[in-house]
């Protein structure tokens, strides 16, 4: 996703508590948190933030952690959280191709991925996918348990398939029409919102095999 520029974003950017802006003083993003004894979930290009914010704010419980690669939609999700009230939740300023170098195994308990670049154009682009194979490798690097996708694109959603299954990875709760679904606790993103009247969500949870992450 690309924003245009804001104005009020380097300002945003500068003085957001809720930003980490020196993210490379931690040895791992998760140490932010200190000792909390908290589950850490992650999710990966949160866009405008409404998704993170919402979740954060019901689950007091958990802490979270969302990167962005893009600042002026970071800042945007930043903003909306604080001025939400959202639960414990900090931005950064980050590329999820690095992932590996953020956080030490086995300190991400849930790793949400909502409406991600399908990079459908080019059969060479789809390793940017971050349901790829690579990056599931790098997800059971980090020995991440379960991880939560949604997307509209239906070209995506069945790469994903296919990737999860070359992986060995275990399927839960697959939806090929979510909204019309049974699932009562769905959390929109701005995305979703916008976009749904259009085509169905797809939305699945997955865990690497047994034995992948230990």
């Amino acid at each position: 996703m690309r924003a245009r520029k804001k104005k009020w974003a380097p300002e945003e950017l500068s003085s957001n508590p809720r930003i980490l802006r020196n993210a490379d003083a931690y040895a791992s993003l998760k140490d932010f948190y200190g000792n909390s004894p908290k589950p850490l979930h992650l999710e990966i290009g949160c866009g405008k933030g409404r998704f993170i914010a919402e979740t954060s704010r019901r689950a007091p419980e958990v802490n979270f952690i969302a990167i962005e690669r893009e600042s002026t939609i970071l800042a945007t999700a930043a903003r909306l959280a604080e001025e939400t009230g959202a639960g414990s939740v900090v931005f950064v300023h980050a590329d999820v191709n690095n992932i590996t170098d953020y956080f030490r195994p086995g300190e991400i308990s849930r790793l949400y991925i909502n409406f991600c670049d399908p990079w459908p154009t080019k059969k060479k682009r789809a390793r940017r996918r971050l349901t790829h194979d690579n990056f599931l490798a790098k997800y059971e690097q980090l020995q991440i348990p379960e991880l939560f996708f949604k997307t509209d694109n239906q070209i995506l959603f069945e790469a994903s398939l296919e990737s999860f299954s070359r992986m060995g990875w275990i399927l839960e709760n697959v939806s090929l029409d979510l909204h019309k679904s049974k699932m009562e606790d769905n959390i929109m993103t701005e995305y979703e919102e916008k976009f749904s009247a259009h085509g169905p969500i797809y939305r699945l949870e997955a865990h690497p095999r047994p034995g992948r992450i230990e």
